[in-house]
């Protein structure tokens, strides 16, 4: 991956599933002017400089395709002073562009009408399709004044005209006549929307069927490439059966029988030790994970040596432990998760839990344990909201049963446990 010095951070973890083709619909740029008592074409600059930043971001960790939607259909009916400024945004915006597609390698293609355009930027943008047409290295569609169903509607128009017979319509020749003919990626894997807005508009309605999709809080603006990076490793942890069977492997512990053995090594001591907390240890891992007995048996023992660690507050120690852990399930069930991340996500969770009742702690924690279900399982963390809740309470009553608050949080503990795990195997089964 060629990333530039200064973008190391965008390294993505090994075994990243990376989508070939990410649309995006660039929301909030309004909102975000105003909530600083800005002009509306202040926060349309702030928003330029962000997805010049996100495109180039895309291109760098491995994505073809990136599909910017800039200027809908519907936005003609804006102020004629807001609108100038996006266009004079564009013209900007346009140059700079061929000069790094030039460089870079990059296609550029317009996805939507040039009439309603003013001359000069109708021909611009014609010019840098032309002068990049023939790169191949990456795509970046541009969608101005674009609407969906006005896609749609423009290419049933030209088949008409072609004079087609019905017979010889199909999705192959359907996609011929829209605006991504031609691409090698014209559907997209992931589609993104910032400023918490959930819903698709219109966009790319025929080539969006299997996008799965990511809405971001935040405006634009605010929208940076690491928050990108997220959103890839948010789509690399999600299953695409496209209405298929899924192939990858399942777990099928019983959840009442894991909860038990868990609430078990939970109850014997505060620094676990003895053989009777080895042997329900190693039974919980066989269980959970459906391994061998002789792997539960290697693997406890690191598993062990995290939970004596953590309980004493040596962190790092932990961590090594946790890996080490991690690196064997990996390895022996071919998981895709990176035993680094997980285990530093795992000692992270203690840290914030370690030992107390107080109830904002549950509430801190559950974004670490979506995080952690989500690495460790390659589901998004938005399937694990669910059991994430279930799992942080069944820790928080521990430690309440720990801390000599009632033998009724045991109880409570248990029920958590076993409604976290059924959660967990409805998301992974």
């Amino acid at each position: 991956m060629n990333l530039m010095k200064s973008d190391k951070n965008l390294e993505l973890p090994k075994g990243t599933k990376v989508p070939d083709h990410i649309a995006m619909i660039l929301d909030g740029n309004r909102r975000w002017a105003r909530s600083r008592g800005l002009l509306p074409w202040e926060g349309h600059r702030a928003g330029y400089e962000a997805i010049k930043k996100v495109a180039k971001a895309a291109r760098q960790m491995g994505v073809h395709t990136f599909t910017i939607w800039a200027f809908s259909t519907e936005n003609w009916s804006r102020p004629k002073e807001e609108i100038d400024a996006i266009l004079d945004l564009l013209r900007k915006g346009l140059v700079e562009f061929l000069k790094e597609a030039k460089r870079d390698k990059v296609r550029l293609v317009h996805l939507g009408r040039k009439d309603r355009f003013p001359k000069d930027v109708a021909e611009l943008l014609a010019r840098v399709e032309k002068e990049t047409a023939h790169f191949d290295k990456n795509i970046l569609n541009l969608a101005l004044d674009y609407g969906g169903r006005d896609e749609i509607l423009r290419a049933v128009k030209s088949i008409v005209k072609d004079g087609v017979s019905p017979e010889k319509i199909d999705e192959n020749l359907f996609a011929s006549y829209l605006d991504t003919k031609g691409q090698p990626y014209p559907y997209p894997d992931l589609f993104i929307r910032t400023s918490g807005e959930q819903r698709t508009s219109g966009y790319l309605p025929w080539q969006m069927v299997y996008a799965e999709y990511y809405f971001e809080e935040d405006h634009l603006p605010d929208f940076t490439p690491e928050k990108l990076k997220e959103a890839i490793l948010d789509y690399s942890r999600r299953r695409r059966r496209f209405g298929g069977n899924d192939a990858e492997r399942h777990f099928t512990f019983k959840p009442e029988l894991v909860a038990k053995l868990e609430l078990s090594w939970w109850r014997l001591s505060k620094v676990p030790q003895g053989v009777r907390f080895r042997d329900f240890v190693i039974s919980y891992l066989k269980e959970q994970y459906g391994i061998s007995k002789s792997l539960a048996v290697q693997a406890g023992r690191h598993f062990i040596e995290a939970l004596v660690s953590g309980d004493k507050h040596k962190w790092e120690e932990a961590r090594v432990s946790l890996e080490k852990f991690y690196c064997l399930l990996a390895s022996n069930l071919k998981l895709a998760f990176e035993p680094n991340i997980v285990a530093s996500l795992q000692v992270n969770k203690w840290q914030k839990i370690n030992g107390t009742p107080d109830p904002v702690k549950a509430v801190e924690v559950e974004d670490t344990v979506k995080n952690l279900l989500a690495e460790e399982y390659r589901i998004s963390s938005f399937q694990f909201q669910k059991a994430a809740h279930l799992r942080v309470m069944a820790e928080m009553e521990r430690n309440k049963a720990l801390a000599g608050m009632g033998e009724h949080h045991w109880e409570l503990a248990y029920d958590y446990l076993h409604k976290y795990y059924k959660a967990l195997k409805e998301r992974v089964a």
